[in-house]
C-alpha cells in the first residue's frame, strides 16, 4: 500500500507541475491582454482628446470666418459713405452741417472697428503682393519702382494678422524697351 501512495504521490507531483505551468501561462497571457487592453484604451482616450482639440479649432475658425465675413461687409457701405462726404466741400452751409454729422457717424464706425482689431493698412509705396493687393490698373512710368503701388481706389484692411479685404491698387510697371523707341523716334 505504500508503494501505491508513493505511486499516487509521483503521480500527483506532475500533475501540480502541470497545473502550476498552466496557471502561471494563464496569467502571462491575463496579463498580456491587460496590456493591450490598457494601450488600446489610452490609444483611444488620446484619440478622443485629439478630436475634441481639433473640432474646438474647427469651431473657433468657423466662428472668425463668420466674424471677418460680417466685418467685411461693413467696409464697403462705410468706404461708400466716406466717398459721397468727400464731395461736400462746395456744397452749402447746411448741407455741411448734416455732412459733418455724417463724417462723425463715420468716425464712430471706424472707431469700433478699430477697437475690434480691424484696421486700413497702407499699400502706397509698398511693392505689390497678392496677399494684399488686386491691381486694377497699371501705370508705365520710370517714376517707381517695377511693381511698387502708386494709388490706392479702395483701401485694404486686416482683421489681426489676417486680410479681410485686399486693397484694390494701381501699380507701377517699367516702360518696354519697345515703348522707348517709339518714344524716341517722335
Amino acid at each position: 500500500m505504500s508503494n501505491n501512495i508513493e505511486n499516487n504521490g509521483e503521480n500527483h507531483e506532475p500533475e501540480t507541475v502541470l497545473a502550476s505551468e498552466l496557471i502561471q501561462d494563464s496569467l502571462q497571457i491575463a496579463l498580456q491582454d491587460a496590456r493591450d487592453f490598457k494601450d488600446k484604451y489610452l490609444r483611444t482616450l488620446a484619440d478622443m482628446e485629439n478630436t475634441k482639440k481639433r473640432l474646438a479649432q474647427e469651431k473657433e475658425g468657423m466662428i472668425t470666418y463668420a466674424i471677418d465675413s460680417m466685418l467685411a461687409e461693413f467696409i464697403a457701405p462705410l468706404d461708400n459713405l466716406d466717398g459721397a462726404l468727400s464731395y461736400t466741400d462746395n456744397l452749402s452751409n447746411e448741407v455741411k452741417n448734416w455732412a459733418e454729422g455724417f463724417k462723425m457717424i463715420s468716425a464712430q464706425f471706424k472707431e469700433i472697428l478699430e477697437k475690434h482689431g480691424v484696421i486700413p493698412f497702407v499699400s502706397v509705396g509698398k511693392k505689390f503682393d497678392t496677399h494684399y493687393h488686386e491691381a486694377i490698373e497699371v501705370e508705365e512710368t520710370d517714376k517707381y519702382e517695377d511693381n511698387t503701388v502708386i494709388s490706392e481706389k479702395s483701401k485694404g484692411y486686416l482683421h489681426g494678422k489676417r486680410v479681410l479685404r485686399v486693397a484694390q491698387v494701381k501699380v507701377a510697371k517699367k516702360p518696354s524697351s519697345s515703348n522707348e523707341e517709339l518714344k524716341g523716334e517722335k
